[in-house]
């Protein structure tokens, strides 16, 4: 089955959304299978810079049919605007480009609202979410409550639900966190607005229309949002999202069979950054980090928050392929590292006094942890006008070549600059 799934190795911000872009100037159609509008994946062409976080990255190609799947939460509101800016900017021409699943549930304001008090609330203590209401939207499908976007397009059937959601959801702005209460009429009106400019996307079964695809010999990739570490159940638990963001999770976001798709792309930085709270053993808190936030431009494309930096962390990184099944890796901001004249990485944990190569899922394990470094040399030339891998210099071949050797895993793409031109491909796609 011609399928790719790409899968962030790290805490998210991999460099995913440039990766699929490239990737779907040759592919059919691109899925979106998890996640919401708290991922937001920044594309450069010719210059120019888009911003997704909803939309699959393949809708900058004409060709590319974009779908956005069950396991999606969807913030209706932002997904509007988002049509709306890609069609001012002439990035989205046939409204049959982008297919929206039935089943995928919606996020409204009220997600939102609660989503916010609760990291108020929280105060030191906070798990440093977007605040764009994915955990409550996630909360309501598992309690089986979620209006999902089907609804949009039954107003009797919607305000039913939507009745029954806020009695709780008011309950808990009003009395619990002391929030002003959502009113339903209002919500209706946004509901009535964005279900007429969204139902031309719409489609009942985008299931039946990923499996079609693969059974035709059609060039599917599947596009994940955040990165494993930051996985529901198998990562830095609880600072993580709310859903699955492994590469498992595109066959049930998705709705196909696990032995419809044999490629796993793992997409990792050349060093490592984290967004928000959690343990993070490779972090530079320092003079280095800050150097690396600025050359990187290391700020949230979805909320502006600076991203905390560190060294690459192969353990971390090897638990990754483990965990996903990755089958080759994409190396990304490669760039960044020039100018550095040591690159440390780590290889392995001090944990308790004791040296472990395996990363630690137990909860507090992670947080005791300290690095073991190996470091190599560095180099000064700029690699944003490289062609091909004999272009770079010695030592950033070097560099991965040590990276392959350590993870035992091919690495079939680098990164050198935020343009789509600006990738080396070490082996083809869809060979």
């Amino acid at each position: 089955m011609p399928g790719i799934i790409v899968v962030g190795s790290q805490f998210g911000d991999e460099g995913k959304g440039k990766v699929v872009d490239v990737f779907s100037q040759k592919a059919d159609y691109v899925v979106r299978y998890q996640g919401g509008a708290n991922a937001g994946h920044t594309l450069v062409v010719d210059g120019k810079k888009t911003i997704l976080h909803l939309i699959p990255s393949g809708v900058l190609h004409p060709h590319t049919v974009c779908v956005i799947a069950a396991g999606v939460v969807l913030d209706v509101e932002r997904l509007c605007e988002e049509i709306k800016a890609l069609k001012l900017n002439g990035l989205l021409k046939e409204d049959s480009q982008l297919l929206i699943s039935d089943s995928a549930t919606v996020i409204l304001p009220y997600h939102r609202q609660l989503d916010q008090a609760r990291e108020r609330a929280a105060g030191n203590e906070k798990i440093g979410t977007t605040g764009r209401g994915i955990g409550p939207a996630y909360e309501e499908r598992a309690s089986r409550k979620a209006i999902i976007f089907g609804d949009l397009f039954s107003r009797e059937t919607l305000r039913a639900k939507l009745e029954t959601a806020l009695k709780e959801k008011n309950f808990l702005l009003e009395k619990f966190y002391g929030e002003k209460p959502v009113n339903i009429d209002e919500v209706m009106a946004l509901v009535n607005q964005v279900s007429d400019y969204l139902a031309p996307y719409r489609c009942k079964d985008t299931s039946l229309v990923i499996h079609k695809a693969l059974k035709g010999s059609k060039k599917v990739l599947f596009e994940g949002a955040q990165g494993s570490l930051l996985d529901l159940l198998h990562g830095t638990y609880p600072f993580v999202t709310s859903s699955s963001t492994l590469a498992g999770s595109a066959m049930i976001g998705s709705g196909i069979g696990p032995g419809t798709v044999n490629s796993v792309m793992g997409i990792t930085k050349a060093y490592t950054t984290r967004v928000g709270s959690g343990p993070f053993p490779t972090e530079l808190d320092n003079e280095l980090g800050e150097r690396m936030r600025q050359i990187g431009q290391e700020f949230g494309s979805t909320t502006g928050r600076s991203r905390r930096c560190g060294w690459l962390d192969l353990v971390a990184l090897k638990y990754a392929i483990r965990i996903n099944g990755i089958t080759s890796l994409a190396l990304m901001k490669l760039d960044v590292l020039s100018g550095f004249e040591k690159l440390s990485i780590c290889t392995a944990y001090e944990l308790d006094g004791q040296r472990i190569s395996e990363y630690p899922v137990s909860p507090g394990d992670l947080g005791r942890c300290k690095p073991i470094f190996e470091t190599i040399n560095g180099w000064k030339e700029d690699l944003t006008k490289a062609k091909n891998l004999k272009d770079l210099p010695r030592a950033a071949q070097e560099y991965i070549q040590f990276i392959g050797a350590q993870t035992a895993v091919p690495i079939d793409v680098v990164s050198v600059g935020p343009g789509r031109e600006q990738t080396l491909w070490l082996r083809p796609l869809f060979s």
